[in-house]
């Protein structure tokens, strides 16, 4: 799948664009006609523990689908926006299969 990273005013490492993009990867598995992606990491300015945010946005025929998970570090917050898009494809999936 193509996947488009973007680090928001900072630069991310090699090896969290790459456990991010093997995540997002597995997603396939579930769905396999998503057509590309996104993927925003953020500082966010929250006082608390959970200052890390990541946002997928996966295009698929016909529409978009959409996560947002904050977490003390980039890879809980990843892990967390994963598993919220392994539940909507699960969904949008069902919904295809009982438009057919």
């Amino acid at each position: 799948m193509k996947l488009q990273m973007h680090s928001i005013h900072f630069e991310a490492d090699r090896q969290l664009t790459d456990f991010i993009q093997q995540k997002v990867d597995k997603l396939e598995t579930f769905y396999d006609r998503v057509v590309e992606g996104e993927v925003f990491l953020k500082h966010n300015n929250n006082d608390g523990t959970a200052n890390k945010t990541v946002e997928i946005k996966l295009y698929v025929p016909g529409s978009t689908l959409f996560s947002k998970e904050d977490a003390p570090s980039f890879e809980a917050a990843a892990d967390a926006a994963v598993e919220a898009m392994r539940r909507q494809l699960k969904k949008f999936k069902q919904k295809q299969l009982a438009h057919n």
